[in-house]
């Protein structure tokens, strides 16, 4: 029996331009503790060894803080470890592999996959296994480098073989026209042909399972990245007995990127909706929240909106909000509790009728008018 985890897609030294400086920190740090955690998974399932396919960079020129955090990280992880360079880290004449100070602090755990040639692994009762990995030598292979490692490969009997690859499988692709998509035939056909028995496959950020061989899997990104990943931070313990695979995926991110695109906001009520929603959500710290609104609130409701989302923008490790479609409609009821008189009254009168205007100056006007109600209700 052959035991191994597959993960991929680390992307450390990834930033997020809605992060703030300390946000990003702890973003950053998250990405760190996921190595960490996978080596205890690892050690936790008497894992062989771990593959990590591709993009375990955000890009060649991390600075070097990044490196050695890599490493250290790295250093707590007991299983021999298997790097495989993809499109965001390719093993070019910059990679940050061939870096002196990754070269000089990398664990000698840690073995970084240079070209297609087989890498032979023991398993823990003695089993021979060949890891085939195809790195990526530059941005853009332009053509399918699986398929035609596979053209060149014989079916065996007694060796165990793992397909460590990284990029689009074509049946998911949304750019058919890719030169260097997978293709999803080949693996089968190489699979049914007994010349390979896994593909652990990185590039995409969600844990999927492709085709129907049960044999053919992206573990997708240990920590989010993105608000479109379906289902992003796990790995995935692969078990190979004999002719028999079996998966069994890990939860290991801490983060969470929440889009919600139906926030309708009208009354009283609806602003109280969204906040016990925010309230409600747990680990508030590693959540990023993007939210769209839509409908029509009263200066006074959009002041409270405002006032309630500087709150939790505190709180939360991000809210990027979208209003476009989220009209502020002033009521009478927004200046009968004011208590100007005299200029102050007339100045509010004339943005008043701004509103009713087109244009920017409409803008301008009821936006004044906004911050004016939440200055004087803070006052009050």
């Amino acid at each position: 029996m052959i035991r191994f985890l597959h993960t991929g897609d680390w992307q450390l030294g990834m930033t997020r331009h809605f992060f703030s400086e300390g946000v990003q920190e702890r973003f950053a740090q998250s990405r760190f503790d996921a190595i960490r955690r996978l080596g205890q998974i690892a050690k936790e399932e008497n894992c062989d060894f771990m593959v990590v396919c591709g993009d375990i960079f955000e890009f060649n020129f991390v600075d070097q803080k990044t490196v050695v955090r890599a490493c250290e990280a790295l250093k707590d992880v007991s299983v021999p470890v298997y790097l495989l360079p993809g499109n965001h880290d390719p093993l070019n004449a910059a990679s940050v592999f061939r870096n002196e100070m990754f070269l000089d602090k990398k664990p000698q755990n840690v073995h970084v996959i240079e070209d297609s040639q087989p890498v032979k692994v023991k398993g823990s009762e003695g089993e021979d296994i060949q890891l085939f990995g195809l790195p990526w030598t530059s941005k853009e292979p332009g053509y399918d480098m699986v398929a035609r490692m596979l053209e060149e490969l014989e079916p065996v009997a007694d060796i165990t073989r793992v397909c460590v690859a990284h990029g689009m499988v074509d049946t998911l692709s949304p750019d058919p026209d890719e030169p260097a998509l997978i293709a999803l035939d080949a693996m089968e056909t190489a699979i049914a042909r007994n010349k390979a028995h896994y593909f652990a496959l990185g590039d995409r950020h969600s844990l999927t399972n492709v085709g129907n061989t049960g044999r053919i899997w992206y573990a997708g990104t240990p920590e989010p990245t993105r608000y479109t990943e379906t289902m992003p931070g796990f790995t995935l313990v692969v078990t190979i007995d004999e002719n028999e695979v079996s998966t069994r995926e890990v939860k290991v991110g801490k983060w969470k990127f929440i889009e919600r695109k139906d926030l309708y906001l009208n009354t009283k009520e609806d602003v109280d909706s969204l906040r016990d929603w925010l309230e409600n959500i747990e680990d508030k710290e590693r959540t990023v929240l993007k939210l769209r609104f839509t409908g029509s609130l009263s200066l006074s409701l959009h002041s409270e909106l405002e006032e309630m989302l500087k709150y939790f923008r505190n709180i939360f490790g991000a809210i990027e909000t979208r209003v476009d479609d989220l009209v502020i409609m002033p009521e009478d009821g927004d200046f009968t509790e004011l208590g100007f008189s005299g200029f102050a009254d007339a100045t509010v009168r004339r943005l008043r009728d701004s509103i009713n205007e087109e244009g920017r100056d409409s803008t301008r006007a009821r936006d004044a008018l906004a911050l004016l109600v939440r200055l004087v209700g803070r006052k009050k």
